[in-house]
Parts: structure tokens; sequence; C-alpha cells
């Protein structure tokens, strides 16, 4: 890979499935800084099916906003940087425009490796169209026609502990190479074996003479023990192959990129990643990306990354699988207005078929910040079901997407993000409102300097710090004390009960020290001590102390509940900057 760390700018392509943004950075005293992004519609889709149309406009629209030259003779990107000053050093590119990748998950063990199966074919986009394990009760020939009426592009294989018994994961190659002798030569899937590594080489002798075989380590090497890392790599190069088939204009890109293209949620996983190691290794990092098609979760602790694509789960044409999935009952329960279910429902198919559209009216962004909120808990509930060991304990959360950084004002992102993900104990929430994650997860394998440097230039906007102790006791009842201490050497102290938003008196930079003294048996933070005090700094919203319950309960009485919602989001304005 080419390295960037000597390059002084730097272009990111990042072509979602709406639109298609250029990133502009570059170093200024030493300091990289991010200068400008430039957006235009995504053309992989009809009617140019073409993605260099869509990046050309980004490019050109970035050109306008800096008036630095990028485009040379023949409208053609200028790599690396002329003598006049004109283009740029390096470019990434990072994707999640396409349909649906068809994967086929085969494994041993409905519980142990065909579960390991489907959590790796979740960290990319793509749907499980079929999966065979020997637990299967249907016979062999009716297996086989699923196989085949699957439609599958990739298969992902896995299955047997390393060193552990080889036969029955070869009663499942001999099943895959039935099929593949079947299929004409252009329907055969591409295959990923992550299984015993014993039977590795054999694996793509056999299946090879037919196919594309990739050969991962074994993603379940004990029964116990289950590592998707490298298995995610190969599998996100795998997609971005196959995606890159469906449309034009990629070959071309990727003769000018730096590094490989990749995924967008592959890339943010990777900054997450990479923050997890600089930040408390005690509580990790939590990254969100609520998109037009799916909803990605990166959480990683120590290292260790757990990536979920909730895939179709966005704001565009995602809603489509939002709506089948919920009761518009519980999309109203988020409105502060009095609204028909028909209205809601009516507008959120509207905006499946426009998702670059943005809410005109008051209701119609309640109507998407209730959905948006929806969104978020069922990718959050879904990360957990995936990852039992996970909780929403991290510090910080990193949250992007148009609905929460374009349409909604800082407040409605926070009490959004609050309300949809359900955090707990101490986290501090950032929104990244230009959409730099993935290009910073693409750059830094190669340039570590540059998002680290990004990420404290202010680029991200602090919303706030957030405290969010989790009691069982009675609403009303008091369940902490708090004293803040200021710079100044001021104190402030206040009583919290359960059920209440309490906005703090930390405005947007202002650093306090906080002491809380637990009551009722209330739990802080599982993660982090408390007991001698800790430091939060101000953000936009200031800081809050959410004292609302976990899991969050709303009233019942739709009057009350209106009521509740509206005193809610008044907290949060109220520490907005004047």
């Amino acid at each position: 890979m080419t390295s960037v760390v000597d390059a002084d700018s730097l272009l990111a392509i990042d072509i979602g499935s709406v639109n298609t943004r250029a990133l502009l950075f570059d170093a200024v005293d030493g300091q990289y800084h991010f200068l400008a992004a430039g957006m235009a519609p995504s053309s992989w889709g009809a009617p140019f099916f073409d993605v260099g149309e869509g990046v050309h406009l980004a490019v050109s629209r970035l050109q306008e906003i800096t008036s630095r030259p990028l485009l040379g003779s023949e409208n053609r990107l200028q790599i690396p940087t002329q003598p006049d000053g004109s283009g740029v050093d390096r470019m990434v590119v990072t994707m999640s425009a396409g349909r649906d990748v068809q994967i086929l998950v085969m494994g041993l063990l409905n519980d142990v490796s065909l579960d390991s199966a489907r959590r790796l074919a979740a960290t990319t986009y793509g749907s499980i169209v079929e999966a065979i394990s020997l637990n299967d009760t249907r016979r062999q020939d009716v297996q086989l026609d699923a196989i085949l009426r699957s439609g599958a592009d990739l298969v992902i294989l896995a299955g047997g502990t390393e060193r552990g018994a080889t036969r029955s994961v070869s009663k499942l190659v001999e099943l895959l190479l039935l099929a593949a002798r079947t299929l004409p030569t252009e329907k055969r899937p591409r295959v990923l074996y992550s299984g015993n590594q014993v039977l590795a080489r054999k694996i793509k002798e056999v299946l090879g003479k037919y196919t594309d075989v990739e050969v991962t380590p074994n993603i379940r090497p004990s029964i116990d023990l289950e590592d998707l890392g490298p298995a995610t790599d190969t599998l996100t190069r795998a997609v971005t192959s196959l995606r890159g088939q469906q449309m034009s204009g990629l070959d071309a890109l990727a003769q000018l990129s730096a590094a490989p293209l990749t995924q967008t949620a592959y890339a943010m996983g990777r900054l997450i990643r990479f923050l997890s190691e600089l930040y408390d290794a005690s509580k990790g990092v939590l990254g969100v990306d609520l998109g037009a098609s799916s909803t990605t979760l990166a959480a990683a602790v120590a290292g260790r990354l757990n990536l979920n694509v909730s895939r179709p789960l966005g704001m565009g044409a995602g809603l489509a699988g939002l709506l089948q999935q919920v009761q518009p009952e519980q999309l109203l329960r988020w409105l502060p207005i009095d609204i028909t279910p028909g209205e809601v429902v009516d507008y959120l198919w509207q905006k499946t078929l426009y998702p670059a559209s943005l809410p005109m009216t008051s209701t119609t962004l309640a109507i998407e910040l209730a959905a948006a909120r929806e969104i978020l808990r069922l990718a959050s509930n879904q990360m957990i079901e995936r990852y039992p060991a996970l909780n929403m304990t991290f510090e910080p959360i990193f949250a992007g997407g148009a609905a929460l950084a374009q349409a909604a004002t800082p407040a409605q992102a926070l009490l959004t993000l609050l309300d949809g993900l359900q955090p707990s104990g101490l986290t501090t929430i950032f929104i990244d409102p230009y959409g730099l994650m993935a290009a910073l997860g693409a750059v830094a394998p190669s340039n570590s300097i540059l998002p680290v440097q990004i990420l404290e230039s202010g680029a991200f906007q602090n919303l706030g710090a957030v405290i969010c102790p989790v009691s069982d006791a009675r609403p009303g009842t008091t369940i902490l004390r708090a004293r803040l201490v200021f710079e100044d050497g001021n104190e402030t102290r206040l009583d919290v009960k359960q059920g209440s938003l309490v906005p703090l008196p930390v405005r947007h930079g202002q650093t306090a020290r906080v002491y809380l003294e637990a009551l009722h048996g209330t739990q802080i933070d599982p993660r982090r001590r408390t007991s001698g005090g800790f430091k939060i700094i101000g953000g936009v919203c200031g800081a809050l102390i959410d004292a609302r319950g976990r899991p969050l309960a709303l009233p019942e009485d739709p009057g009350r509940r209106r009521e509740s919602l509206l005193r809610w989001s008044q907290a949060i304005e109220s520490r907005r900057p004047a």
C-alpha cells in the first residue's frame, strides 16, 4: 500500500447510496486540518449507472467552495499536487452504494459456527438469503434446491475447531460442490472459507475448479473463542469486488486511490478500533452511522472491534425496513404532537421515494426524528443480541448521518441519540457533521497522525457530557446528590430525581469536576469508579444527567407522554448557547 505519511493533502471520496461526498484535508503549519466538503447526488444507479459522474460533481463543488483547482484537462483529477498548487497528493475511496450482496451462510452447529458466520455476514452490506448447518433437518436434495434458489453471490463456509474433526465440514463442502457443478459459471457464488484450517488447502483445490475461493483464519478456532477480525478484512474486499461488478467507474477510481477501495462501514469500524486504543480501554468507543439504506454500529474495546450493519434499516430507502419491523404506534410515542398513524406512515413511505429530501416543517422533522429513535433502538438491540458481552456503556460516542447532522439542531440530535441508544454511565457524545469517520478510518492504517489531528481540531462537534445512572427507584425519588466544582473554585449542588432529565450549569468548553453520591442502590457507571469525582467538559448542549431510567419507559397516557417529551426537549434546549 502506498504510504500517505509524507502527503500534505488528501482527498477522500465517499460514495453513498444517496449522496457522494468529496472531503479535502491539508496540512497547515505542520497540522492536518479538514478544509471543506463537496456533495452531489450519487450516480451509481439510474440514469448514469456510473459512480464517476457523482464523484465529478462532488469534486467540482469542492473546487467552487475552496477555489482550489482539483480537476485538470479533460476534467481529470490531478494527482499528485502540481507545481502551481493545483490537485492533491493522495486520494482514498470508501463506498456504501450498491445493492445488497446476497450471502449464504454454512456452518456445523447453529449456535456455534453458524452464529459466527451470521455475525461475520453482518459486518458488511449484505443480506443472508439462506442458512445451512448439520442441524438442518431438511433432506440433502431440499438443501441443494435451497442453495440453487437462493441466488447467493457469496458463501461463508465456517465450522470445525482448529485441529478438530474434518468429516462434518467435508459434508458441507460436498453439498456446496454439487451446487457449483449444477449452476452455470456466471451464477456460481464466491466462497469464503473460514473454518478448520486443516481442510483449507483441500477445499480451495476442490471448489477452486468451479468458483473463486478465499481462505481466512478460522473465525471459531475453539468452541468458546470467536475471532472475526481477519475474516472481516477478506469479506470486505470480496464485497467491494462484487459491488464493483454492479457499477461502472470504480476501476478508474481504484487506479488513482492510494489505498484499496473499501466499504464505508468497515472504514468507520477501523477508525473506532483505532480510537479505542487511545481512549479508556475499560470503557471502549462507539461509532454510529445513521445512513439512508443502512445503520452501522461499531463498538470497540481495547482494540477489539464488534461491527454490525443493520440493513435495510435507514433514513431513506431503509425506512421500508423500519415500517416492516415496527407498528405506527411505536413511532407515535416519540412525537410531542397529536397526529394520526396514517400521516406518519404516509410521510415515511414518501421519504423512501425521495431519500434526499429534507423535512420542511416541525411536524415532518418530528416524524423523522421519531423514526431515527426507533432505528437506533432496533440497531442497538440487534448489536447487543449478537454480542451479548456488550452493553451501552461507552466513552465517547461518535454519531453521524444526515438526519442527525443536517436536519436536527444539536439539542434535537443529542436527545434523539439518548432516546434511541439509551447509553448508561458517563459518556461524551460527538456528532460528525461532515461525514468524516469513514475517510479517517480509510487513511488511519497508513497515516495515523491525520485522524488524531483532525479529531483534536474540532471538526467533530461535542454535543455534551452526559451522565446516565441506572436505578430501580420509584419515579420522583432522589437517586443522586451532585456537587460540581468549577475551575474558579465556585461550587453548585443539586439533587437528581428518578425520571428526570437535568441540565447541569456547565457552558460550552467549560470544565468542571463532578462528585456524585448514589442513593437507593443507584449505579452511576458499571465500568468506572466515580467515588473520587471525575472531570467533564461542556459541549454545545452543556452537560446533562439523564435519570429517566434504563430501559427508558414513556408514560402510557398520550397527554402525559407528550408533556414529558416537551419537558425533556426544553431541558436540553435551555443549555444551548445564545
